[in-house]
């Protein structure tokens, strides 16, 4: 029992085991064909036998037994040499193939228990190589996102602590008597609020988008029209910074296929980043161009810029370029993440792109054009 237990736990011995099933085919095939072909060419070499010998039975039979035997006696050597190849060549294979694995599923084990930085070695180019390459990227992305998890935790506990510190000082002061209970002291107050019910808003919408959930309403849609109605919302803030808002877009645009509250969302939230990260006397362009069967919508600032190692990580959550701004000053790090859900679940992309810090930025996304 324990035998059998261990040859269907362990590849090695199977690979053996598979070696010796091939081999003892091989052998009753072979054995088999002896059988019935033993008669037939003794028949037939008898058959040039002077005459007395050729009809003599007790001699064809002595001469078959004896060939039989020679023909049994063969296999049997033949049969221990393969089976000892067999052997040889299972430990062989082993080697190669099990001691790789074993070390894959040891790895995999030390990552279940939480250790993301443990990588294999890659044994070469084949399969295996391939294999093991592929475990060592997963390794990595796992430790990144272990690593990103831990800092989404620290920043959503700052970004809650900051207006509850905010309000418990204000509340403090107003039991003690040093601040007046007239309206602005309630208006900080209510300002602070509003901070955190806009933070649960975006965490719950980002669970939303991230899970699927958020359903869309698909239409044809004009958008020239989106464009218009999210730049007239965010005219009034860009003017009271004094950034110039641009808009180029093509007449005769084909309409898009999208749900307009998202697509107004994304465009609100890329219009946004661009006005925050982006100095007095600055420009925001906003244009618009059809690819194929998409519609290429980009929103260009002349801001701070973003260093190309930056670049492929703005959209993941919580993610920062300069770690010590605040959501006062840069943002919860939640928006573009679920800009960027959105954009995926119309069944397009966002990417952005930037010559270098100091240079701008350019938030590009695609739409598919409506049927």
């Amino acid at each position: 029992m324990k035998l059998c237990t261990t040859l269907r736990r362990r590849l090695g011995w199977k690979l053996c085991l598979s070696y010796m099933l091939v081999i003892l085919a091989v052998v009753l095939v072979l054995d088999t064909t002896a059988e019935f072909r033993v008669p037939t060419v003794l028949r037939r070499d008898v058959e040039r036998f002077p005459a007395p010998w050729r009809y003599d039975p007790a001699l064809i039979a002595a001469l078959q037994a004896s060939f039989q035997a020679a023909v049994d006696e063969l296999l049997i050597i033949g049969s221990t040499a393969a089976l000892l190849v067999a052997v040889g060549l299972s430990i062989f294979t082993s080697r190669r193939i099990v001691h790789p694995i074993q070390a894959m599923v040891q790895a995999s084990q030390r990552i279940a228990g939480g250790d993301y930085r443990h990588r294999t070695e890659v044994p070469g180019e084949d399969e295996l190589g391939v294999l093991a390459r592929a475990f060592n990227q997963m390794s990595e992305t796992l430790e990144r996102i272990e690593q990103r998890r831990l800092e989404a935790i620290g920043d959503l506990a700052h970004e809650l602590r900051t207006p509850l510190s905010s309000i418990k000082s204000l509340m403090e002061g107003l039991v003690d008597g040093i601040l007046a209970t007239e309206p602005a002291t309630f208006l900080r107050v209510q300002r602070e609020v509003a901070r955190l019910q806009r933070l649960v808003h975006d965490l719950e919408e980002l669970a939303r988008v991230e899970a699927g959930q958020s359903p869309l309403d698909l239409r044809s849609v004009n958008i020239a029209e989106g464009l218009h109605a999210a730049t007239d919302r965010l005219q009034p803030q860009f003017e009271d910074k004094d950034i110039r808002m641009h808009v180029d877009m093509p007449p005769g645009l084909p309409p898009v296929r999208a749900d307009a509250g998202r697509l107004l969302q994304v465009l609100l939230n890329l219009l946004g980043n661009a006005l925050r990260y982006t100095p007095s006397g600055g420009q925001v362009t906003v244009c618009a161009c059809r690819s194929g069967a998409q519609l290429v919508i980009e929103v260009h600032d002349t801001g701070i810029g973003i260093a190309a190692e930056h670049l492929p990580h703005l959209c993941e959550r919580f993610y920062r370029v300069d770690k010590s701004r605040t959501s006062a000053s840069g943002g919860s790090g939640i928006g573009l993440t679920i800009a960027r859900h959105l954009v995926e679940a119309h069944g397009g992309r966002l990417w952005a792109t930037s010559p270098g810090p100091g240079q701008g930025t350019t938030f590009s996304f695609t739409l598919p054009l409506a049927e």
